[in-house]
């Protein structure tokens, strides 16, 4: 431009190659997890016989390498990548840059330790301790002031749509993390969640659900449109609809939570609202998807040979599908089909399979030959990888929606006479057998193809040089004016910290409502005067329940339906969770429901079951758990949980961490006698005591007294 002076920049590529490397990685060390986790569901053996390698250890750690290691690698790669090259000017900090990646990735180390080794506080996509969640407020805060940082001092004068996505993507996790997060910390692995039963499961799923829409959605639709259409050649569709699809979007999925809670404790109001944003969710869900899919216009015909355009189509459309299926899982009598069964695994698999991990691929695909200035080495590998992916998802996905309707229609079915058709558990597990085998062949192939990525990747680099650098140059960004008749939103472009507090505004405007009464409002919670604080005894075996991941496969909420409480017993309340912290309602039952177990069998039964499962339950999948009965349990950290507990609200008498441990050992030998009476024999002290302690306290509140105080 004439009389303009140019500045000379450069674009860092090499933090941009760590984090592709690094999502690579961790993307096969996730997947390899989770095929291990699916052969587990129908081949127990492959638990390997120990404590860190059971399900219940291992699905964690599948799902946090997976949506943090994988995903969370890729989001930072594609930001580290689109935001300088937008904004015509480098990150902030090259520091910080560095910081936040041998951040994450410790934090993404530590997790693979402390979760097979059951350090953990159970919360849905929140396992980590409070050390760990420390270290994540920080490293995110890092990444937030380098893209800030890099917005106040860029040289183009407004913000492309793609950054929208990317600064509500921050502020809203660093929101949710944080306030999800809040605990008390018992010792340095151990802590206690700031909230209790009902308040735990809504902020759980408030955090749950909007990790998915600011973690696995909000960052992604800001690749989208940034990747797309720099693969296709061609202009986003429309500029206006990317306006709606922004602020509409990042509104009301705050809202949505509470649908993962239908039919259970939560209060009717706070699940009608979760019912009614869900399905206006639709419409800016699939604005995104319409605006991504039309922008290839024209373009189409690249998408027949293009294996990156054939990654990216199939990404978009299977963000639709799991958006419309979403909504349609948060309707109340499509919910009471599918809650607790496989449909919600084949449901977040379409959406984690087909559109992250088929967008990462896109993108890895797309960034490589360009940081190594060079062609992809292999198209025909790249797009076999596509159709092996593709394969892998129908073969992971439509096994699960069968399995899903099996198990609903077994559960529910009522004989002429009004019996139970099935009323043991296990008939409905050994019908889905096959199908669990059929979703672990999906999962195998979909892992396959991402070793054939793998090759090309390394092969690609090696033909090219790597550009650790890329120059350019641009005006410097001229003084603020304000231009006659523009564009109210095009304003705001121009204004980033004005912007990003308008975002922070809308995502925290549905939060605060359905949170705050349910925490203030004592009558969302009607108590129950006989639901007593657990015993020292019984809180240890709840921990070591928590520890080995039982809520991955039972749940502990029983539902108003006819068909739970003939198989179940009395269906839950409110109340009677006052002192779970945190709750352990559970999201799928591979096993039974366990809230009314308490009673049920004797002390003896719990301790075959978990000796031997099959020896209690014929045909079981629940693996062995023979070490419980020779496991020593240290209990001397009892008086720090009973006063950090009493610290949080629960009204153990003052004092009593002082004779926690008597009232432990009392309890302990009139368990060890019961079993000794059936011919066991085992020490007060072993895991198995303490666990049977609190399967024989579940549920058994209720039947003392239903009175209710208001």
């Amino acid at each position: 431009m004439s009389g303009t002076t140019m500045e000379p920049f450069n674009y860092d590529n090499k933090i941009v190659k760590y984090f592709g490397v690094a999502t690579i990685a961790w993307g096969i060390v996730g997947m390899l997890v989770g095929v291990i986790a699916a052969t587990q569901l129908f081949l127990p053996e492959a638990n390997i016989g120990n404590p860190y390698t059971t399900f219940g250890r291992i699905r964690p750690l599948h799902t946090n390498a997976v949506i943090f290691a994988f995903v969370g690698n890729a989001i930072f790669a594609g930001i580290y990548y689109s935001m300088p090259r937008l904004l015509k000017t480098p990150m902030w900090s090259k520091a910080l840059s560095w910081f936040h990646f041998w951040g994450w990735q410790l934090i993404i180390l530590l997790a693979a330790i402390t979760l097979p080794l059951g350090l953990t506080t159970s919360k849905e996509y929140a396992e980590l301790e409070w050390p760990i969640d420390i270290l994540i407020a920080v490293v995110w805060v890092a990444f937030g002031a380098n893209m800030i940082g890099a917005l106040i001092k860029r040289r183009e004068k407004h913000m492309y749509v793609a950054i929208w996505f990317y600064l509500a993507s921050f502020v809203t996790v660093a929101v949710l993390h944080i306030f999800n997060s809040l605990a008390l910390p018992v010792s340095f692995f151990k802590s206690y969640s700031a909230y209790a039963g009902v308040q735990d499961a809504l902020v759980q799923w408030w955090y749950g659900h909007n990790a998915v829409a600011f973690f696995l959605t909000t960052p992604f639709l800001g690749l989208m449109y940034y990747y797309l259409p720099k693969a296709a050649n061609r202009p986003v569709y429309s500029y206006k609809l990317s306006i709606v699809h922004f602020w509409s979007l990042i509104f009301l999925y705050i809202w949505a939570g509470p649908h993962h809670l239908l039919y259970t404790a939560l209060p009717e109001w706070a699940q009608v609202l979760g019912v009614v944003f869900s399905v206006m969710l639709i419409a800016p869900s699939w604005g995104g998807m319409v605006n991504g899919l039309l922008t290839l216009r024209g373009a189409w015909d690249k998408v027949r040979v293009d294996p990156v355009l054939k990654f990216m189509v199939v990404a978009v459309t299977a963000y639709g599908m799991a958006t419309f299926e979403g909504p349609l899982l948060s309707l109340k009598n499509v919910n009471a089909i599918a809650h607790y069964t496989d449909w919600i695994v084949a449901h977040v698999h379409i959406g984690g399979l087909g559109w992250n991990g088929f967008f990462t691929f896109a993108m890895l695909y797309w960034l490589w030959p360009k940081m190594w200035n060079t062609k992809l080495y292999s198209t025909k590998l790249a797009t076999t990888h596509f159709w092996m992916g593709t394969i892998g998802i129908i073969f992971y996905a439509l096994p699960m929606y069968v399995a899903a309707l099996t198990q609903s229609l077994m559960w529910k079915e009522f004989s002429e006479a009004g019996r139970l058709v099935y009323p043991n558990f296990l008939e409905t597990v050994v019908q889905i057998v096959p199908m669990y085998m059929l979703r672990a062949f999906g999962g195998l192939l979909y892992l396959s193809g991402a070793f054939l990525m793998v090759y090309n990747m390394v092969k690609t680099a090696k033909q090219g040089k790597f550009m650790a650098e890329e120059t350019d140059e641009a005006p410097a960004l001229a003084p603020h004016t304000e231009e006659k008749g523009e564009f109210w939103h095009r304003a705001w472009e121009r204004k980033p910290i004005f912007f990003t507090v308008l975002a922070t505004v809308a995502i925290l405007i549905g939060g605060a409502i359905e949170i705050i009464p349910t925490i203030l409002v004592k009558s969302n919670v009607p108590t129950i005067t006989s639901v007593e604080p657990y015993t020292p005894l019984e809180l240890q075996g709840r921990d070591l329940y928590i520890s080995h991941g039982c809520v991955g496969c039972h749940s502990q909420m029983i539902r108003p339906f006819r068909s739970e409480t003939e198989r179940y017993g009395e269906y839950s309340k409110a109340g009677e969770f006052v002192y779970d912290r945190p709750f352990l309602w559970g999201s799928k039952r591979t096993g039974p429901d366990l809230h009314r177990v308490g009673g049920k069998y004797p002390d003896s039964w719990h301790y075959h079951h978990m000796v031997d499962p099959t020896s209690m339950s014929p045909g079981s999948l629940m693996p062995p758990y023979p070490w419980m009965a020779t496991n020593i349990m240290d209990h001397s950290d009892i008086p720090a949980k009973i006063r950090t507990l009493q610290k949080l609200g629960v009204p153990y008498p003052e004092g009593y961490d002082a004779q926690a441990n008597e009232d432990l050992d009392f309890q302990a030998n009139k368990i060890v006698a019961n079993l000794k009476g059936s011919g066991v024999d085992v020490l007060p002290n072993s895991e198995i005591v303490a666990l049977i302690a609190y399967l024989q306290r579940l549920g058994t509140d209720i039947k003392k007294t239903t009175a209710a105080n208001p």
